[in-house]
């Protein structure tokens, strides 16, 4: 069985799953390629707890998979998390503060979307409670009553 660090199987945009570790160590500024490595982990895993459907299955098949891996072996929770909780709920299962959380979280969401593409980020939105938009890099669209 080959690792996490090898290069693995690149997603259908044609990124392995070193060179997505590498755009989230750039992006959060991470020292360590283990440390950008952990936080993916934590992040991947949260967001497939989140997920459900054809969103989870199509997200799956644009990132690497090792990645796909990550995402798809969490069991969906029956009731989502908004943004939020998601973070704080991810910093208590990792020990992190909810400030890091929240830099950790972007770091990596972002690079998922940019992978996912507009067209299935906007329905993996549609699909989650609010406040994920700007964990994914994306101004929160409200509409007024």
């Amino acid at each position: 069985m080959r690792s996490l660090h090898e290069s693995t199987r690149a997603a259908t945009t044609g990124v392995t799953f070193d060179q997505m570790l590498e755009k989230i160590r750039y992006e959060g500024a991470y020292p360590t390629r283990e440390r950008a490595e952990s936080v993916t982990k934590a992040v991947l895993s949260g967001l497939g707890r989140q997920l459900t459907g054809d969103e989870r299955v199509d997200l799956a098949a644009h990132l690497p998979s090792a990645a796909a891996h990550i995402l798809t072996t969490e069991i969906p929770d029956p009731h989502p998390l908004t943004g939020w909780e998601f973070v704080k709920d991810l910093a208590a299962r990792t020990g992190g503060t909810p400030a890091t959380t929240r830099w950790d979280t972007g770091a990596v969401l972002a690079t998922v979307g940019q992978l996912a593409g507009p067209g299935l980020l906007d329905r993996i939105l549609a699909q989650l409670p609010t406040g994920y938009a700007l964990l994914f890099g994306r101004a929160e669209l409200i509409q007024a009553a």
